[in-house]
């Protein structure tokens, strides 16, 4: 039996995936063409702060949460029909997040090139 590495499952999500920079997400945000949604832990965001206008959705809650019957749907926090733009600390979780999201079916999906590293120096506003 082969074991995959974090790097291995990283490349091959990196080969399916869109990725995009801070400066398009952040359009992407201006223009209310996305759900921005950052998939830090809550620790993460008490550390470094959030992200002004991003939907917070631990890793670990993400396909749950975004499962289309989900009350998240259900009460209007996430559009469906707009881009889902995830971003974490670095870019490896979202990674593998945007595929399994894919996997789920959702074709408009995408990580920021960098995560939260890239958004704080970018023209997102840190709360």
């Amino acid at each position: 039996m082969s074991v995959k590495t974090i790097q291995n499952l990283v490349s091959d999500a990196m080969s399916e995936i869109k990725t995009i920079d801070a400066g398009e997400a952040y359009l992407m945000v201006q223009n209310k063409n996305c759900n921005l949604i950052d998939i830090r832990e809550s620790n993460e965001l008490e550390n470094t702060g959030s992200v002004e206008g991003a939907t917070h959705i631990p890793r670990g809650m993400l396909e749950v949460y975004l499962d289309p019957n989900s009350p998240i749907f259900q009460n209007g926090k996430i559009d469906q029909n707009k881009e889902f733009v995830l971003f974490c600390a670095g870019g490896v979780r979202s990674a593998l997040a945007v595929k399994s999201l894919k996997d789920m079916g959702y074709q408009k999906v995408s990580h920021i090139h960098g995560g939260f590293g890239s958004i704080a120096s970018s023209k997102f506003k840190i709360i």
